[in-house]
C-alpha cells in the first residue's frame, strides 16, 4: 500500500486558515476507476480510496504508517499568510466609518 501525507491548504473561497492545522494520509489508487457501460458511472472496487486520516502533527502521521507498514510520501505544505483585518469583519458596518459605503 501507498499513501502521502500532506497538509491541506485553504481553499479559494476562505480567507482564514480553518481546516489546515491538520496532517492527512490519504492512500493512493490501487487500481484505475472503470466506466460502467450502462449507466456511464465512473467506479472502483478500491475502497481505501475513501480513506482520509487526520492527524494533530506530521510525525503522529508518519509513525502510524511505519506501524501499519505503509509506504509514505511526504509533501511539504506551502505557509501562506493568514489575511487578518485589523479591524476585523465588524468594520464593515461601522457606524463611524470615514470613508464611502461601496456596498
Amino acid at each position: 500500500m501507498r499513501a502521502r501525507i500532506y497538509q491541506p491548504a485553504r481553499n479559494a473561497m476562505q480567507s482564514g486558515m480553518g481546516k489546515t492545522h491538520d496532517w492527512v494520509l490519504e492512500f493512493a489508487p490501487a487500481s484505475a476507476r472503470e466506466i460502467d457501460p450502462l449507466m456511464g458511472w465512473t467506479s472502483s472496487g478500491d475502497t481505501q480510496r475513501q480513506v482520509r486520516l487526520r492527524f494533530a502533527t506530521r510525525e503522529a502521521a508518519e509513525e502510524y504508517a511505519k506501524a501499519k507498514g505503509i509506504e509514505v510520501q511526504v509533501t511539504e505544505a506551502n505557509k501562506r499568510a493568514p489575511n487578518i483585518r485589523p479591524a476585523g469583519y465588524g468594520e464593515n458596518f461601522a457606524t463611524n466609518r470615514r470613508g464611502a459605503w461601496t456596498h
